[in-house]
């Protein structure tokens, strides 16, 4: 069973782009997988719905209603991790042969690859693709 962690800035995607990231992740894996969200990438996404204004902030709360809504159905797991480090540091420490990373930061994305880790992204602002 491959485990996909999804990044703050993945999750806002629906808002931000009208990609229905949850189907497109479907559509791509044509095998078993579970989806996770850290619990840090949603302390993330709180930061930003307290502190941004306009299309941020609307972007987030749509994103956090999308979550919320994904784990009720059971098709989204959250897990938390107690070491004091960035989300994106716990991401790259969770990279192996039975993980994929879901992201849009450019910095991570190296990261994960320098590790030799897969990668969702979205490409074209229309779909995603595993790289």
């Amino acid at each position: 069973m491959i485990k996909i962690y999804l990044d703050t800035n993945f999750l806002m995607i629906p808002a931000q782009f009208k990609v229905d990231i949850f189907e497109e992740i479907k559509r791509l894996c044509n095998f078993q997988y579970e989806l996770f969200v850290l619990e840090e990438s949603l302390k993330e996404l709180e930061k930003i719905m307290s502190e941004q204004k306009g299309k941020d902030k609307e972007a987030s709360k749509l994103t956090r209603s999308i979550i919320n809504q994904k784990i009720k159905q059971k098709s989204l797991n959250i897990t938390s991790f107690s070491k004091d480090i960035t989300v994106d540091d716990i991401l790259v420490e969770l990279v192996n042969s039975d993980t994929i990373v879901a992201t849009q930061d450019k910095e991570l994305k190296k990261r994960i690859q320098d590790k030799g880790g897969k990668l969702i992204v979205l490409r074209n602002k229309t779909h995603l693709e595993i790289t």
